[in-house]
């Protein structure tokens, strides 16, 4: 894994263990051509999880009017009861900018991906799932989109 100027990955480890991925380096994508990114390889174990999401996330407001932040982003990661599947990841992050008072203040982008607990993979075999979910700031639409 590799950023490129993006908030950090987060690794879900289940029962509530969750921790920030902060490769080194991350340099804006396209800033210099011979821009280099560092990487950071790690693995999911059975029943573990991996977020990745742009910063309409973590910049989205409470009803106190503070952004969510990463400090927020891990402590409601750290609270799901959930099991780790992408898609329930996923779903989840969803109903909690749902239930903001202004939904995503910017467009946000979800990639969770997963790796099924042992014996449950799936009819074709495989044994990692993700999902992705794009949300637009509430009444904006691709067309209004600059």
């Amino acid at each position: 894994m590799a950023t490129g100027g993006h908030p950090p990955a987060y690794h879900l480890r289940g029962q509530g263990g969750v921790e920030a991925v902060h490769p080194e380096g991350g340099m804006l994508i396209g800033a210099l051509e011979q821009a280099r990114f560092a990487s950071h390889t790690f693995h999911l174990a059975p029943g573990e999880g991996l977020l990745l999401y742009t910063d309409g996330l973590t910049e989205a407001r409470t009803a106190d009017g503070d952004m969510i932040g990463e400090k927020g982003l891990t402590s409601f990661l750290a609270a799901r009861t959930a099991p780790t599947s992408a898609a329930a990841v996923v779903e989840d992050t969803v109903a909690l900018l749902d239930n903001l008072p202004h939904g995503a203040g910017d467009d946000v982008a979800l990639l969770a991906l997963s790796a099924p607990h042992a014996g449950t993979a799936t009819a074709d075999g495989l044994t990692a799932t993700s999902t992705a979910h794009t949300i637009a700031p509430v009444g904006e639409t691709p067309e209004s989109r600059p």
